[in-house]
């Protein structure tokens, strides 16, 4: 196993091994001067490899972050397809909302819109894919929280969870992870596994 965690005493929210098993720590071939604080090497094959502790660090303040807000004023957002149901699982978990798929302009911004929502805050899968959203809850003054790749921008995003944030696996883990951790802050009750929170595979 490659050496992407740091030897330390560190207690992790779960096993290292089960944050590299479902490639958490796999970035892309491109790094932002923004994400650097969290790379923490590149690979021969060119690809930047994100600090796991860091992910770690992220996913529990995110999710003190996150239980300061009642949940159903907590929107997640995502466009990429292997977000749909890690996001819609969360926001099931908690009793949050979410929004798949295309996000429709106007969402956060236009009262006269039918899908009009007021959240308080926002959680989104990858604020390049879901930039709308970012740009509007930036326009009504709500705070962002992003999972962020090694290629993200995040000028807008209050809170960034350095993760992949584009692999099927990854993305169940972390909303997984996340809902886990909310539900414990908020004393809400949770049951589910990292499977429950997989976009199941596309049919060949």
């Amino acid at each position: 196993m490659e050496a992407e965690v740091k030897e330390s005493d560190y207690e992790s929210l779960i096993p290292m091994e089960d944050y590299l098993a479902a490639g958490v720590h796999i970035g892309t071939q491109q790094k932002t001067r923004d994400m650097l604080p969290f790379i923490y090497r590149v690979r021969t094959d060119g690809l930047y490899v994100l600090d796991v502790q860091s992910t770690d660090n992220r996913i529990r303040a995110a999710a003190k972050f996150l239980a300061r807000y009642e949940p159903s004023q907590i929107l997640v957002v995502s466009v990429r397809q292997y977000g749909h149901h890690p996001a819609r699982m969360f926001a099931r978990s908690i009793g949050a909302r979410a929004a798949v798929g295309r996000f429709m302009p106007g969402t956060l911004t236009n009262p006269a819109l039918e899908n009009y929502i007021e959240p308080d805050v926002l959680l989104v899968t990858d604020p390049a894919n879901d930039a709308q959203a970012v740009t509007e809850a930036v326009s009504v003054g709500i705070p962002v929280v992003a999972m962020c790749d090694t290629n993200n921008l995040t000028s807008n995003v209050d809170l960034v969870i350095p993760t992949n944030n584009k692999g099927r696996k990854a993305l169940a883990l972390l909303y997984w992870l996340l809902a886990r951790e909310v539900a414990k802050e908020k004393q809400i009750q949770f049951s589910h596994s990292p499977e429950d929170f997989e976009e199941p595979e596309p049919e060949v």
